[in-house]
């Protein structure tokens, strides 16, 4: 009789895979190779994960998981009073930290794999949720759902296109004045305009 499985070894597993992936790219994705890499047999993986779709599914899945965490994690999202601009600032921050810097470069490669069609019909969760969340806290301080749904379109895209712009130059001064004036403009949507009196 097979071994029942056990869900918390298979998010142990999961997020292992996930941390080799963001060392090595997801080219590195196959089960025998992943298994060498986490010191287990294939069997062990195969135990959780029938074969490289089903691991590939569960890798996504899982990334939903901890992408939405982090999102909810992100201090100030709720904070009306506080401008989205310094909020982005901070996440930016969070992102390219040495200690999330290899996620980060794991999720914009992610992104490229399901815009180029690679991940077949699996497009990560994420990305949708991204743009909801952020629409939230647009509507939160005071921009209708429409409005809110297009800026925070643009402010993810925008935002994923400096992180990559920086994470394959380098250039840290130029992408971050960039990152000023999107975090400026994003402020834009939201002030209040002065009462005259």
């Amino acid at each position: 009789m097979p071994r029942p499985r056990d869900p918390h070894r298979r998010t142990e597993i999961l997020d292992a895979v996930l941390d080799h992936l963001a060392e090595h790219g997801m080219s590195g994705l196959s089960m025998r190779p992943i298994a060498q890499a986490l010191g287990q047999s294939t069997r062990v993986l195969t135990h959780h994960f029938a074969d490289k779709d089903a691991l590939l599914a569960a890798l996504l899945s899982r990334l939903d998981e901890v992408q939405h965490e982090q999102l909810h994690a992100t201090e100030g999202w709720d904070d009306t009073a506080r401008g989205i601009g310094a909020v982005v600032r901070d996440s930016w921050d969070r992102h390219l930290a040495p200690e999330n810097i290899a996620r980060t470069r794991l999720v914009l490669e992610i992104e490229g794999l399901a815009a180029a069609g690679r991940l077949g019909d699996r497009v990560p969760a994420f990305l949708a949720d991204r743009a909801d969340f952020v629409a939230g806290a647009l509507t939160a301080r005071g921009l209708a759902l429409g409005p809110a749904r297009v800026k925070a379109t643009f402010l993810n895209g925008a935002y994923s296109g400096l992180q990559a712009d920086f994470l394959t130059t380098g250039d840290r001064e130029r992408v971050e004045a960039a990152l000023e004036e999107l975090c400026a403009l994003a402020d834009s949507w939201t002030e209040r305009p002065a009462s005259t009196s």
